[in-house]
């Protein structure tokens, strides 16, 4: 065999080692896209009753991961760096702890992590795996709204036309759609508790959006 098709230990190495930390130091704040408008003074002085609950979930790691579903080796790498199998069924989502993969496409997964471990998780990938994937590291393009309560259904009708019925959309669901005059990544996390994935770009008009569409239930913000 030509020495020009070996790969040495030290360029397998150097080609795993190909990934930055993008978290900054401790001497830097992070922001989440809905800094400004200060979710956590709106919980302290806002209505404490109402019928739709908005919660953030900010600074969350969102790894985007790509690869052949049909290769067993690479399926079974996955799962040692999450802890859990990555669903392969459509539209579905799978949990393990404060790891949460949401199946996108056939060969395409969108993987929420705490925003501190996501450069472990995303080091441990490129240890793990072999063979043609990708992995993309999207955390500063987006950030997670929950939205709950008895009226969060009502609410969402006005804003998606995907069917919310529990028989059609039930726990662990998981869609990509249209919302309002943007799209969402919605996924169902309870009867009455579903997670939305917005992009930084439209998360000011997402926000004004749900805070005018949900006057007649009543909108709490949470912390």
């Amino acid at each position: 065999m030509s020495d020009l098709n070996v790969m040495t230990a030290a360029e397998m190495a150097a080609t795993k080692a190909a990934v930055m930390d993008q978290v900054p130091g401790p001497e830097i704040q992070g922001q989440s896209p809905l800094h400004h408008a200060d979710l956590d003074s709106l919980a302290k002085v806002g209505p404490k009753q109402g019928g739709v609950h908005l919660r953030e979930h900010k600074l969350l790691g969102h790894l985007t991961l790509r690869l052949n579903p049909e290769n067993d080796d690479q399926l079974a790498a996955a799962e040692r760096v999450l802890g859990v199998a990555l669903p392969l069924q459509p539209l579905t989502s799978v949990e393990n702890g404060s790891y949460s993969v949401r199946w996108m496409s056939p060969d395409e997964w969108l993987i929420l992590v705490p925003g501190l471990e996501a450069f472990d998780v995303e080091s441990k990938f490129r240890d793990e795996m072999g063979g043609h994937y990708s992995l993309v590291n999207s955390s500063g393009g987006s950030t997670v709204l929950e939205l709950s309560g008895p009226d969060v259904v009502e609410l969402l009708k006005r804003c998606t036309p995907i069917d919310l019925h529990p028989k059609l959309f039930p726990v662990g669901k998981v869609v990509s759609t249209v919302f309002a005059k943007s799209s969402a990544i919605i996924r169902r996390t309870g009867e009455q508790r579903f997670e939305l994935v917005i992009r930084r770009s439209f998360s000011d008009y997402i926000w004004l959006w749900l805070q005018e569409t949900s006057r007649e239930f009543g909108l709490v913000v949470k912390v």
